[in-house]
This record gives C-alpha cells, structure tokens and sequence, in this order.
C-alpha cells in the first residue's frame, strides 16, 4: 500500500507540468513572418491552469569549429499570476522540442509583469553556406521592459509579433529540423507563442 501511494504521488508531480492544447484553451497565437524553412513543427507544450510565462531560457550551440547550429530550443519559466512575479521559488517550467546541441542558458525573467510578445534572430539561407536558422529570441513584458536571450549574433532582427490581448503566453511550439547525418544542420527554426485568459 504504502509503494502504492508513494508510486502515485510520484507520477502526479511528474505529470504536473504536462499540459497540452486540449486542457488548457488558446486565446490566440503569436507568430513571426522570419522563421526559417527547415523541420517539422513539435508537440504544444502549455504552462499548467493559472500559470504563465515571465522567464525564459534558450539551449544554444555557441560558435563550433564546424557545422553551427546556433539555438536548440527554448523553455518556457511560467509563474503562478495570483502569487505574482516574487513567487519564482514555485516557477513551473515547459519546453516544446528541442535540438541535440548546446547547452541551456541562464534565465532571462521580466523585472515585472508576464511576456506578452517576441521577436526572433533569425540567418537566413546561406547557398552553399553554413546554415543556423534561429540565432536569438526577445520578449516585452506586460509591464514594460524587453528580456533578450544569450542567443548568438549571426543574422537579424525581425519584426515584433502582436501582442496577447488576453493575460499573457502560456504555451509554446517549436519548429526543428532534426540531425542531418553528414549534412548542414539548423535545428531551431522557428517557433509559435501561445496566449490564455
């Protein structure tokens, strides 16, 4: 009985940051016009109910002496909005896929308020150059103030995406291009944020 109990409080905290589309509803959803053309979109992750965005950190692959792959992902670092930004010691955190390279940075949070929109870094194709697709991501906070990732420098700036109307981001879905054995790999190539009540 008691490896019972110990079983199911064990996969309860497992699965408490495992929500998806279909339990919690999408206002609306931020995009770019810059993502780059590479990979299959990735599962939806969502904040848990009551949660949103004000942190983030990115996994990236900083300049290599061969094929650059620049960023690899990105996590989410969603707060409980009732208890406000001080309640970080109870941050949740949620990740759509993610490349095979890098290393996850430090995070980024807002001084104040939740991440409301975003902007992406973004190389575009090389020819017969070395392609690194999503190089860096930066996001406005509903309370003023911009938050930029420890991305790389190749490539540019696009434009912002709009902003949630609703509370803030939510959810997030990423773009990758897997391993492409002896060929160029990209991996991070664009991404969807996911706004909620």
């Amino acid at each position: 009985m008691q490896q019972l109990v110990y079983l199911t409080v064990t996969l309860l905290l497992v699965c408490f940051g495992c929500y998806t589309e279909g339990q919690r509803p999408i206002k609306s959803t931020l995009t770019v016009p810059n993502g780059a053309p590479w990979g299959e979109w990735a599962q939806k992750e969502m904040c848990p109910k009551g949660y949103y965005a004000a942190g983030f950190s990115l996994k990236v692959e900083y300049p290599v002496d061969g094929d650059d792959t620049a960023l690899n992902g990105i996590r989410l670092h969603c707060v409980n909005s009732a208890k406000g930004r001080s309640q970080y010691s109870s941050y949740r955190t949620v990740t759509s896929g993610t490349g095979s390279w890098g290393t996850w940075t430090n995070i980024k949070w807002c001084w104040s308020g939740l991440m409301k929109n975003f902007q992406l870094r973004v190389e575009p194709p090389q020819g017969n150059g070395d392609d690194t697709a999503v190089n860096n991501v930066r996001f406005q906070c509903t309370a003023g103030g911009e938050i930029t990732g420890e991305g790389t420098s190749w490539g540019d700036w696009g434009g912002w995406s709009k902003w949630c109307s609703a509370t803030g981001i939510c959810g997030i879905q990423t773009k990758i291009e897997g391993s492409q054995g002896s060929g160029d790999d990209t991996s991070l190539n664009d991404v969807r944020f996911f706004c909620c009540d």
